[in-house]
């Protein structure tokens, strides 16, 4: 099988790099890829968002799935346009992925269809915005309607933060478009869990869950960022709790969309608080998370291209997935200043070899003059297995204090919470 990853990031990477253990897989292409897809991929220098020419290209080169891992091309209509031309593709339609894009028409669903979810407000006006915080009081959350590369969302723990995040995102326009609408909701308390599903129609084949830590410092401490280290499983969180999660919100919103006369197909994703009173959501994403599938996809014993296959041709509810117990940990390793200005183009050095149980993930790299340097943000994630968490967290690193570069920051608590 000839295979095209839409992505340039480390979800795209992680992808790949299950793909590449598939004895079906002949070729895999990524457009336009990093430094680490270069290495079990052929990178193509096609923008996520040109869709005429990705699309040419999978016909060019006789594709026989497209997998699309970032959010934007699924909210452009690039599963839709695919779909016209009688190619397959692993992803939700622009409708559907409408859940990610618009947080007001999350919580709308959510309101609608009795998911849990925090209490809202969505506001068009700052001073209206402004008046209301001041009223509620803090601690609150605001958040960008519109994509924000994850950074769009601000838990304010005082008036002051609140009432910045509302001017920074409405009339400074940091976010751009994204921020001109805001959702204002209650602050959940609890432990966060990410659990992201498979999802064909009706038919829905829950992922094993994992744990994001979104404050750029340790002690979730900081502001918010895309992630910076996750692991699976989460044991701190029983089983009861993930199964709620899938009676009371994945399988109600699948059932959702499915009223609203949208086909939902490819991957749910639910940000959920464990509070006092259950799981409820803080986001619905309508792709692989990003690091979550850095240590999911490494405990997917079934093949990979089997699941995206049944679900892109609608046949998911014939395969049984199966997981593995081992644990996995990812370690987040950014550029200086992340998740503000940074630099770019610093020299990466890596140990000659890493151990069998780890895999170096590439984010915000690329070749340059024979070297891999970074072109990102978050710059790699190190993923290790073990038969434990304590294992796997030893062993990845082990593997980050071999990596340099300057400046190099990561947080040195990743999984701990499970540990402790």
């Amino acid at each position: 099988m000839r295979i095209l990853v839409i992505g340039n990031g480390g979800r795209e990477h992680a992808i790949i790099a299950k793909l590449a253990q598939s004895s079906r897989v002949t070729k895999i292409y990524c457009a336009p890829g990093n430094a680490g897809t270069a290495q079990l991929a052929e990178n193509v220098a096609i923008g996520v968002s040109d869709q005429e020419k990705l699309a040419q290209f999978a016909i060019e080169q006789s594709i026989d799935l497209t997998v699309v891992g970032p959010e934007v091309p699924l909210l452009e209509g690039m599963v839709d346009r695919f779909e016209e031309l009688n190619l397959a593709i692993f992803g939700p339609s622009k409708a559907a992925a409408t859940i990610e894009g618009s947080k007001t028409f999350a919580k709308e669903m959510m309101q609608k269809y009795n998911i849990p979810t925090s209490k809202y407000q969505v506001f068009t006006d700052s001073k209206e915005a402004l008046a209301y915080v001041r009223n509620e009081g803090a601690p609150i959350v605001i958040k960008a309607d519109g994509l924000a590369a994850g950074k769009g969302v601000v838990v304010a723990q005082t008036l002051a933060e609140a009432e910045l995040a509302i001017i920074e995102s409405m009339d400074k326009k940091v976010f751009g478009d994204a921020g001109n609408q805001v959702v204002i909701e209650e602050c959940l308390f609890g432990q966060e869990v990410s659990l992201m599903a498979f999802v064909e129609g009706k038919n829905v084949a829950p992922m094993v869950i994992s744990q994001d830590h979104k404050a750029v410092f340790d002690g979730d401490k900081g502001p918010n960022t895309g992630g910076m280290g996750t692991y699976s499983p989460v044991p701190q969180i029983a089983d009861e709790i993930i199964q709620q999660a899938i009676d009371t919100i994945i399988y109600p919103m699948v059932d959702a969309f499915g009223q609203e006369g949208i086909y939902y197909k490819g991957v749910l994703y639910a940000g959920l608080m464990i509070t006092e009173d259950g799981p409820k959501v803080i986001e619905f994403n309508a792709r692989f998370g990003d690091p979550e599938t850095q240590v999911v996809l490494p405990r997917l014993k079934t093949d990979l291209v089997d699941v995206l296959l049944a679900v892109a041709e609608g046949r998911l509810s014939e395969l049984e997935i199966q997981w593995s117990d081992q644990a996995a940990v990812c370690v987040v390793m950014t550029s200086p200043g992340y998740p503000g200005s940074y630099p770019n183009g610093l020299e990466i050095h890596f140990p000659e070899q890493v151990g069998q149980h780890t895999i170096v993930i590439h984010a915000g790299t690329k070749e340059q003059d024979g070297k891999i340097v970074t072109a990102g943000g978050r710059v790699l994630g190190v993923t290790s297995l073990g038969t434990s968490i304590e294992e796997s967290q030893q062993r990845a690193y082990e593997t980050v204090k071999q990596i340099k570069f300057d400046g190099a920051h990561y947080r040195k608590d990743i999984a701990s919470k499970a540990i402790q």
